[in-house]
């Protein structure tokens, strides 16, 4: 995983050398497209208003995460074991999911008002169906020998979900946590974009009525790299828990044999 994540950074400084050299040969306005060195230097002169909006994003971000996971496993085990949900609300949801979520942001404006809980609920809305729709997946894709061998073992439908059921939906689990981080994200900051007097969401709207193109693309910059780090966590989660799966197996030979 740290090789790969590290492949990326001579593309990411090449990218950025090319921007800077274009910017400066083509004289582009700093208003329609700065430099990567003024972005850097905007952030090196303001680095206390960076890190104070980026933790109010990242506080939203995780508990829209938070309260996504936990409601999205509940509900999956419920919809597996449950004719009557998986007949019912599965179906709703599935349906519901084709909804684009940040049309109902203002709605939860209405409803709960400009503080931290509607950004929480737009993130927790946006997060919550990849969540759902990949665990019911992987608990629904285990092998039913071994779940009739189990019951011949006398084990009880809950043995099974603990012991047979969870561990084979683990890979699946974590496929929709990487989707759902990324869209907690987003969820956090459009909503920051309708209501909102703080969060990286609350700069760029302000920044652009300002027309200061620099600050927004910091502040664009800074989400891409709290991004790309809430995705690698998840990442790291996922080789500690599930060390076994055929991915991280393959990953981990291909990494031995360039060594």
């Amino acid at each position: 995983m740290i090789y790969r994540s590290l492949k990326v950074i001579p593309v990411f400084v090449g990218f950025l050398l090319i921007w800077e050299i274009l910017v400066r040969s083509l004289n582009t306005p700093s208003w329609f497209l700065p430099a990567p060195s003024v972005i850097f230097a905007e952030l090196g002169n303001h680095p206390r208003l960076y890190l104070a909006q980026s933790f109010y994003t990242l506080m939203t971000t995780m508990l829209g995460f938070t309260a996504a996971f936990v409601a999205g496993v509940i509900l999956a085990i419920a919809i597996v074991y449950s004719r009557i949900l998986e007949n019912t609300l599965y179906t709703l949801l599935v349906s519901f999911n084709s909804v684009p979520k940040i049309a109902l942001a203002p709605l939860f404006i209405i409803w709960l008002g400009t503080g931290l809980q509607s950004k929480v609920a737009v993130s927790f809305l946006i997060a919550f169906f990849p969540i759902v729709i990949d665990m019911v997946l992987g608990l629904r894709s285990t092998d039913p020998d071994a779940l009739n061998l189990f019951k011949t073992m006398h084990g009880s439908p809950l043995q099974a979900l603990i012991k047979i059921r969870l561990p084979n939906a683990l890979p699946y689990m974590f496929s929709g946590m990487k989707v759902a981080i990324s869209l907690a994200l987003v969820g956090a900051v459009a909503g920051e974009f309708i209501a909102s007097q703080s969060g990286l969401g609350y700069v760029i709207l302000t920044a652009q009525g300002m027309f200061f193109t620099a600050r927004v693309f910091a502040a664009i910059l800074v989400l891409g790299l709290m991004g790309t780090i809430l995705f690698y966590l998840v990442d790291l989660a996922e080789h500690l828990v599930c060390p076994w799966h055929v991915s991280h197996r393959e990953e981990e030979a291909a990494v031995a044999a360039r060594g």
